[in-house]
């Protein structure tokens, strides 16, 4: 039985003894509710206290059935009691002993810092990746439903330095600050640059000119979910197509087309050939967008004899199941075209 459930039954159990006693003495005795009340009290919990009347012969088997009845229920409902206690205590520190296990085996992973509206959506996404996360958060709520969800997360202040560490910042591959304070992104953005140089840090913008102290402070790149959304509700518009079409390639839903980035291994078979040599196309009916040669801009709508070398990032378009089989080529796997 659920230990919640078990040390209700057993609560419910000795208020039952208590209200059986009352009535009993008050009908056997004809004693007043309190005093029957009071007798009741000093009998289950054993005390010894002297009777406050004279007990008639029918009064003395009663009582020492409710001493039976009752001693059994006070001392069952004080273990269930001490149970519940040290099981909670218990799963809460092996818990949380768990988490910090899983928390520092994480290496190349993202830090995100705020799970709010916008770090709820970004959590899923990566969730849905599967991509490695770890979130900060100092709501004590928001904390139990990333814990309910199975997310890693680290409870307390974002712009302290070593609830950052304890996230894993000096491992950590980029983080996103998403918090609704674009003063305390800042902030958030400082500490992360000061901790880690190599950090590439993405952060949220909310009001106009927080984008270039973003940046001063170290961001980036620097994302103003509300300029994003104001540009995407007129694109659809102004054009419709092209945002369907956007929506199709990037959405999460379970659909065949998707957009997608691969970055090639240096063992990929891969490296070293071109466009037109890979098959990609003609094996897996890939489009290749583009490609972002390391230092460079990104390549749009290359050539067939475009070479691919270790290193560069191919932004694919094209079925999931496919993308997913180019994926596992262009990072070495074992796999034929």
């Amino acid at each position: 039985m659920d230990p919640v459930r078990k040390f209700r039954f057993s609560l419910l159990t000795l208020v039952t003894v208590v209200c059986g006693g009352t009535v009993g003495y008050s009908l056997i005795e004809d004693w007043s509710l309190f005093e029957s009340l009071y007798m009741t009290v000093i009998t289950v919990a054993t005390v010894g206290f002297k009777e406050i009347h004279e007990l008639s012969d029918r009064g003395k088997v009663f009582t020492i059935l409710l001493i039976i009845f009752g001693a059994s229920s006070l001392a069952y409902t004080l273990g269930t009691l001490f149970q519940f206690m040290v099981d909670g205590q218990l799963r809460t520190i092996l818990g949380r002993k768990k988490l910090e296990k899983k928390i520092g085996a994480l290496a190349s992973h993202y830090i995100v810092c705020g799970y709010g509206r916008i770090g709820r959506l970004i959590c899923r996404e990566f969730a849905a990746k599967p991509a490695s996360f770890i979130v900060v958060e100092q709501d004590i709520e928001l904390c139990r439903e990333l814990e309910e969800l199975g997310y890693l997360y680290v409870h307390g202040d974002a712009t302290r330095d070593e609830i950052l560490l304890q996230a894993g910042i000096r491992q950590a591959k980029s983080l996103i600050t998403a918090v609704t304070s674009d003063s305390a992104n800042v902030y958030i953005t400082l500490t992360a640059r000061g901790l880690n140089p190599d950090l590439f840090i993405l952060a949220r913008a909310s009001e106009e000119g927080a984008e270039i102290k973003l940046k001063r402070a170290g961001a980036n790149k620097v994302v103003s979910p509300y300029t994003i959304g104001a540009s995407r509700m007129a694109h659809a518009l102004l054009r419709p197509s092209v945002v369907d079409f956007i929506e199709i390639a990037t959405g999460d839903d379970d659909i065949a087309l998707q957009l997608e980035e691969i970055r090639v291994a240096p063992d990929s078979r891969l490296a070293g050939t071109t466009l037109l040599t890979s098959d990609i196309r003609k094996e897996h009916g890939i489009i290749i967008v583009g490609i972002r040669k390391e230092g460079t801009k990104i390549l749009f709508n290359p050539d067939s004899d475009t070479s691919i070398d270790a290193g560069d990032t191919l932004i694919t378009l094209g079925e999931r199941i496919a993308i997913k089989d180019l994926e596992l080529i262009a990072f070495g796997a074992s796999s034929a075209f």
